[in-house]
């Protein structure tokens, strides 16, 4: 099978997708979630448990599916422009999706396709939200499925996939970018599928040494895992109902709180301070930007919960950086609920949640170079009223061009209108206008918990079943940084597609 179907195609026919040739790919790309599954299998089997079986139907009719594809678009070009490697990222999310919701449909685990899609997008974007009121009667298999999926998609699936498929060629940058997070992307190496194992090897020690830990606090293996999993994915899916303030133990909360915090900076800073260059990683303006951004809400609501809610000292501290760490990596895990905090500290919630980590990390959200370029630019915008004729760059860490810059804001208007749009249709369907904006900016930002009944103390079960569509596709949108998903709805990237 020739793998190598990536490489660039002539400029002139980047307005147009091949139908055949999206088919093929993306048959490719989902041969490898029929693993996924059969991995969860041996862990049904591993405990007894008859979740098996749900994962063997749901696998072998992704397999099924992945050959027809593959056979269908088997006449295919070789070679993608960039509209079908947008296109075919998104598609495999909604594939990887459909096909991940299975176990628990034909389990009976969660019986409503509606609420089994929710749950699984909500995983394979590391979201976090969850309509399962009853998370530790489910089997083991289901609990590492939706683990899981957090982790494959913490990174991206295709990113993932990169790794394992060979000779994606020149193109394969093109394909990684379209999945991966950020203003720009930095290349730490020419060759994609070594860059894309680089980031995987961080992300795995990462991984690795949380799970060590979790151990040593008291926490069981299988738990240390699946938490290790949705930690550096800053997903937020717990194996326990009450999440990680089931333990009750401060070091836990500790060690959880700097891991997410980890999974949020750069990963190619990582390499870079691997490589001894300590001093350009301290001087990068968005990890300085998050730092301190956390730090100063941090310090703000343990304050505030010292002072207003009588909170001791290291109780306020460590409730409150937890949960700053947690909202602002876009994680999602709860400790305390802060819908019992003063209604002001929401507003530093909400920033938080809009806010998100660093580009090129795991987390969601609009992330801190996008802001602090924005700043930059408002601030740009008063010099240049005092001296019309100044030519002010825009310069955060390197200097950005005007195309950069009007991408960013683009993307930042078209965050706020979807934010608008969705708590709208919401409203509409009788959802309160509390609740409406914390789920909305939640699904957005791939956060987790929202406010007010859908606040980190309850899951989103009693969403309407059309509010659960609607903040399933706003979750894939913003995994997907708006554009990259958006763009099967423009009419002009089928034009000419049947030729």
């Amino acid at each position: 099978m020739n793998f190598n179907i990536f490489t660039a195609r002539p400029k002139e026919s980047d307005n147009k997708a091949s139908h055949k040739l999206i088919a093929h790919m993306v048959g490719q790309l989902l041969l490898f979630e029929p693993l996924l599954l059969l991995a969860c299998c041996g862990v049904s089997l591993w405990y007894g448990e008859e979740d098996w079986k749900a994962f063997l139907i749901s696998l072998s009719a992704c397999a099924l599916v992945s050959v027809t594809l593959l056979i269908y678009g088997r006449n295919s070009s070789d070679t993608a422009s960039r509209t079908e490697g947008y296109i075919v990222v998104a598609f495999s999310w909604v594939f990887y999706t459909l096909f991940g919701m299975m176990p628990y449909v034909v389990g009976g685990y969660i019986p409503s396709v509606a609420d089994a899609f929710f749950e699984t997008i909500s995983g394979f974007t590391t979201t976090g939200a969850t309509i399962l009121n009853n998370i530790e009667q489910m089997p083991h298999g289901i609990l590492f499925w939706r683990s899981l999926t957090q982790w494959i998609g913490g990174l991206g699936i295709v990113c993932f996939t990169i790794i394992l498929l060979p000779g994606f060629g020149t193109s394969g940058q093109m394909l990684f970018s379209s999945e991966a997070t950020g203003v720009t992307h930095d290349k730490i190496h020419p060759k994609t599928r070594i860059m894309a194992r680089y980031i995987w090897t961080i992300y795995c020690i990462i991984t690795a040494l949380e799970t060590v830990l979790l151990i040593a606090g008291g926490m069981g293996v299988f738990d240390a895992l699946c938490h290790a999993f949705t930690t550096t994915s800053t997903g937020g899916f717990s194996t326990k109902q009450a999440s990680v303030a089931y333990w009750n133990s401060p070091f836990m909360e500790y060690v959880i709180s700097l891991f997410m915090l980890f999974s949020s900076v750069n990963f190619s800073l990582y390499f870079i301070a691997v490589k001894g260059h300590f001093r350009q990683v301290w001087h990068s303006v968005e990890l300085r930007w998050f730092l301190a951004s956390v730090g100063v809400l941090t310090i703000i609501i343990t304050l505030t919960l010292i002072w207003q809610n009588g909170y001791g000292v290291e109780e306020a501290f460590r409730k409150a950086f937890f949960q700053m760490s947690s909202l602002h990596t876009s994680c999602g895990f709860a400790t305390d609920d802060y819908n019992l905090w003063p209604p002001f500290t929401w507003m530093l919630i909400l920033f938080a949640m809009l806010s998100g980590g660093c580009t090129g990390s795991t987390s969601g959200g609009i992330k801190s170079l996008r802001l602090a370029i924005i700043a930059i630019c408002i601030k740009n915008q008063f010099r240049q009223i005092l001296h019309p004729h100044a030519v002010l760059p825009v310069r955060a860490g390197k200097m950005f061009d005007n195309k950069v810059v009007t991408t960013v804001l683009a993307f930042f208007a078209t965050y706020f209108v979807l934010i608008f749009v969705g708590c709208l249709l919401l409203m509409l369907l009788g959802v309160g206008f509390t609740e409406a904006t914390g789920t909305v900016v939640s699904a957005m930002g791939n956060t987790g918990p929202g406010l007010g009944k859908f606040g980190p103390a309850y899951t989103w079960a009693l969403l309407p079943d059309a509010g659960k569509w609607i903040l399933s596709v706003l979750m894939i949108i913003g995994r997907l940084e708006i554009f990259g998903f958006l763009l099967i709805f423009y009419p002009p990237t089928w034009r000419g597609s049947w030729a």
